[in-house]
């Protein structure tokens, strides 16, 4: 399908609108919450061993009374006060109620009923956990990053966030996300940009992003996100951790600000992310609740059983960046240690429609919900930075902004925005712009809408019951704060998977020479979620997971 004359001029022309909002950005000062100039490259690695301990392996020891949960607990507020400072990930934290539940943690296990009771009752009995802030955590903060919304607190917990606390997680605050979810860097004028850990001059990816610095500053073990357009899977790969998006359908999306309506529920995945593989499993089947039952976790896996594809690239779409050549290197290390090491052979495929990712992932986004209703071109507009969060059905964008108040006029906030008066972040402006200028045309929407269906049967077929698809997770390693104004689609690599329904697991493939993380992403076909967690586990071994970030 060749791209119309329309979809060249559109594209050049957000290139230069793009280059030419980063230009103003670099005439402005710092926001408010970021580092200051003189601060270190990176966080220093942790010092505490309990810090460096898996969900389970915490789990385990406090079971069996080898350590107690308010030394843990302890340990992990410490961490937290000495790097949130330099990342601002932690935007609001429960630290004295972290401690008292912990305490009772410890009255429980003191009171000693058997292990195996409390492993099947309890399966995170006093690990700590962080949560995405567009969740509602009881007496939390709830804004999303939207400034009229900043007086917001939880009432009650989400759905998942109510299944992990039952389990016995205990969660140690809210982490910071993109305004109204809706950008892949996390910085909203409500709590400022979140660094990455292993450079403070780079983004940490969104929606999510708080979540993925966060975990592999050590400040967390396990964290709560959500995924639309890759908002799981971009931050689990800028800052070298594993994060999962399931199978559509699974895990429940209710408790969370903005939601999705009509069609869209079929894309947003709520999920885990974890800094040990061994972690995700675990913390999906509690998210997941009575909806695991629809995957084959217990299942065993042969891994040399499995059948690899490998795809290096999305086939050259100009609305994306190359891929990096350290990316490319690194997949092409996990192709030769899967064919020396299990003795399987990898198969290199070309899937020509993946070439069309953004504009297949917007026009499904786009296209008409559960009652036949088109969806109108403004929510389309909101969808296409990539982010989790998703308008509501018929909302303009620009009410969004004003959250039930006046509707945000995007020229007038631009103009305040350059002499440093808005409330709202430039991508949510340019949003806001964009959602006055541009038509959708109808037509060649439904050819890709069409489109998506066919490569979601392709790839059904090509995966099968025992395939896994090697694909990047991004096309470039983490980013200058900033830069992604400048390719605002370059989420594509992740968005296809999830009009696409599939389960996708990033995994990290240690760090690349500007001690920047690297990885990959495991696709599988619908509900054999099992197959991508089984592969993720055994490249953590092969390649090493996560790595410490300061060391470098």
């Amino acid at each position: 399908m060749a791209l119309s004359r329309t979809e060249r001029c559109l594209a050049l022309l957000l290139r230069l609108l793009s280059r030419a909002c980063l230009a103003l950005l670099a005439l402005l000062p710092p926001p408010r919450a970021g580092p200051a100039r003189a601060a270190p490259r990176a966080v220093p690695p942790p010092r505490c061993a309990l810090l460096l301990l898996p969900a389970r392996r915490l789990a385990e020891l406090l079971r069996a009374r080898q350590v107690a949960c308010v030394e843990v607990v302890e340990a992990y507020v410490e961490r937290i006060k000495e790097v949130n400072p330099l990342i601002n990930a932690v935007v609001k934290d429960r630290f004295e109620e972290a401690l008292q539940e912990a305490r009772q943690v410890d009255k429980l296990l003191s009171e000693g009923p058997g292990d195996d009771c409390l492993e099947e009752k309890f399966p995170l009995l006093g690990v700590p956990i962080t949560v995405k802030e567009a969740f509602s955590l009881y007496g939390m903060p709830n804004t999303s990053g939207l400034v009229n919304r900043r007086n917001v607190i939880a009432t009650s917990d989400a759905t998942v966030v109510s299944r992990l606390k039952q389990a016995g997680a205990i969660p140690l605050g809210v982490t910071n996300c993109s305004e109204l979810c809706m950008w892949y860097e996390s910085s909203n004028r409500v709590y400022g940009r979140t660094n990455n850990p292993y450079d403070l001059q780079r983004i940490v990816g969104g929606s999510s992003g708080g979540e993925g610095s966060v975990l592999a500053a050590a400040c967390s073990v396990v964290g709560v996100g959500s995924d639309i357009g890759g908002s799981i899977r971009m931050p689990a790969f800028f800052n070298g951790v594993f994060g999962h998006k399931p199978t559509t359908g699974v895990v429940p999306n209710d408790g969370q600000f903005p939601n999705a309506h009509g069609v869209r529920t079929s894309y947003l995945c709520t999920g885990p992310m974890c800094r040990y593989a061994e972690d995700l499993e675990p913390v999906l089947r509690v998210m997941a609740g009575p909806g695991v039952s629809k995957l084959k976790l217990n299942e065993k896996v042969s891994l040399e059983k499995i059948k690899f594809h490998c795809m290096d690239h999305d086939g050259g779409s100009i609305f994306v960046s190359p891929v990096d050549k350290e990316i490319l290197q690194a997949q092409k290390k996990v192709v030769q240690h899967l064919e020396s090491d299990l003795g399987v052979r990898v198969q290199h495929v070309a899937i020509h429609k993946m070439k069309y990712s953004f504009q297949i992932w917007s026009a499904m986004m786009s296209s008409k919900d559960s009652e036949g209703q088109p969806v109108p071109p403004c929510c389309m507009l909101a969808l296409l930075t990539g982010g989790v969060g998703v308008l509501q059905e018929a909302q303009r964008f620009t009410d969004l902004l004003g959250d039930h108040g006046k509707p945000v006029w995007p020229l007038w906030e631009l103009m305040k925005w350059l002499v440093g008066m808005s409330s709202h972040t430039l991508p949510a402006i340019a949003l806001g712009l964009t959602e006055k200028l541009v038509n959708l045309n109808l037509s060649g929407k439904a050819k890709l809408v069409s489109m998506g269906k066919s490569l979601q049967e392709e790839m059904e077929a090509l995966l099968g019951p025992d395939g896994v698809l090697l694909y990047p997770s991004h096309p470039t390693i983490a980013p200058k704060h900033h830069s992604p104004i400048c390719m605002p689609f370059n989420f594509a690599y992740t968005a296809i998977f999830n009009v696409l329904g599939l389960p996708v697991t990033q995994c990290p493939l240690g760090l690349g020479s500007e001690g920047l993380p690297l990885g990959i992403q495991l696709v599988a076909a619908s509900y054999n979620d099992h197959l991508t967690l089984a592969v993720a586990r055994y490249l953590e071994k092969a390649f090493g997971g996560w790595v410490l970030p300061g060391e470098v």
